[in-house]
């Protein structure tokens, strides 16, 4: 009888030790897949002030360079605030530049992970280039990032090519270098390219190798219905609900102009709060373009095999398929403006943040064209969708004329008219 209990102790003792054994190897092993997932992606001072300490270094090094660089490594006039994200290598800081909030952004941690000019590998160290060949190959690389044809005007858009040639000299090694690196980064050359023919996207104010800094704005947030927060925003003597209106008219604005300003469509495939920010006056910028495409390269990603609509889905931009070959339309179905109202203006203007103004007559209209805007295909359908446009504008100019009648649209803000064209920018 002992023997037999023995026993029976014995083999649960042996279950019991197999089974912690198995946990810890369960526990151990989601430690280490935690650490290398998520812990290596996070965000901490202590990495991000390291990824900024080798920059430095290469600069004192004579690797790469900007005007960023001596305030950065030098007079110490950049201080090091916070990391705003990091995934994937793609490193977002704030810091205050000679006092002013900027954010450092650059697509991969390490310069050296950028492909090099490759001119300079087999280049004499001792020759450079001139200005003319700098242009002609940045020509290429901007427009290889953008997705435009490079068979026509061989020049950099007007603005960077007049400043290029205006410095009269050669460049260094760790000029180009640092260019490259930059030109490389396609939200950066759409940012350079285009900050001086838009008022809707964010300025890059300096460099250091390849990081970029770029202004520092009030961005948007997911988990607030409002979107946006006022009390962040010294924008003047508005109401809440105004500011929503002049916000509102901004987004109306920036969806004209990004589909009638250039010489190519602009689509935004990633539209989310936190992609925009508003300046203080009340201006609404795209923030993140990671996910922006004019219309030639807009349609070579749409254009693939599918066999169902599904498949013709990218992240925002949607097409359809066709059946009888397979393929993804490239058309674009639905348009900016249609997106901005589903994911924007609905959960803005809805009845349960509107509270008891939701029952006022144009706020009924400007839920129900919110809801026509949601549903109309403004790609296909482009008639329609400026009805719907001009509909959501004369109800939100309705709403603020109705709460501010005595005030102008107040600085920096869209004219009285609303939207309406400027000089287009011509690649």
């Amino acid at each position: 009888m002992l023997r037999w209990l023995g026993l029976k102790v014995c083999r649960r003792s042996t279950l019991v030790f197999a089974l912690l054994w198995f946990g810890s190897w369960v526990f151990l092993n989601g430690l280490v897949f935690v650490h290398r997932t998520i812990l290596s992606d996070y965000c901490t001072d202590d990495k991000s002030k390291k990824i900024l300490q080798r920059v430095c270094e290469e600069y004192r090094e004579g690797a790469l360079t900007g005007d960023l660089c001596e305030d950065l490594c030098v007079s110490g006039q950049v201080e090091y605030r916070r990391c705003l994200y990091y995934e994937n290598g793609k490193k977002v800081i704030e810091a205050l530049w000679r006092g002013t909030p900027v954010v450092l952004k650059s697509k991969l941690e390490n310069f050296s992970s950028y492909e090099s000019l490759g001119l300079l590998e087999y280049q004499d160290p001792a020759e450079e280039l001139s200005p003319l060949d700098v242009v002609f190959y940045a020509t290429l690389e901007i427009r290889n990032s953008l997705g435009l044809d490079i068979s026509g005007n061989a020049s950099l858009p007007p603005l960077w090519g007049q400043r290029l040639r205006e410095h009269g000299r050669t460049y260094s090694r760790a000029e180009l270098a640092s260019l490259w690196s930059l030109l490389q980064q396609e939200e950066y050359t759409f940012l350079r390219v285009l900050q001086d023919l838009s008022r809707h996207l964010a300025k890059v104010l300096g460099s250091c190798g390849h990081f970029y800094a770029v202004e520092y704005l009030s961005a948007g947030h997911a988990w607030d219905q409002n979107i946006f927060s006022p009390e962040e925003v010294s924008a003047g003597p508005w109401t809440a609900r105004d500011m929503v209106h002049r916000i509102a008219l901004s987004f109306l604005d920036m969806a004209w102009r990004f589909d009638n300003d250039f010489s190519h469509r602009l689509h935004l495939c990633d539209i989310k709060p936190e992609n925009f920010a508003i300046r203080k006056d009340l201006t609404v910028v795209a923030i993140d373009v990671d996910m922006a495409f004019f219309e030639p390269k807009m349609r070579d990603i749409l254009e693939q095999n599918c066999t169902n609509d599904d498949d013709c889905n990218f992240f925002d931009c949607i097409s359809k398929c066709n059946m009888k070959t397979n393929k993804c339309s490239s058309k674009r179905r639905n348009s900016n403006l249609q997106v901005i109202c589903e994911k924007i203006f609905r959960p803005w203007f809805s009845p349960t943040l509107l509270g008891a103004k939701a029952g006022l007559p144009l706020q009924v209209d400007l839920q129900r064209a919110v809801q026509e805007c949601v549903e109309t295909a403004g790609g296909e359908d482009e008639e329609q969708d400026r009805a719907v446009q001009k509909r959501l504008l004369d109800l939100l100019m309705g709403l603020l004329h109705q709460g501010t009648s005595s005030e102008d649209w107040g600085e920096g803000g869209e004219d009285r008219e609303g939207i309406h064209p400027h000089t287009a920018l011509n690649f």
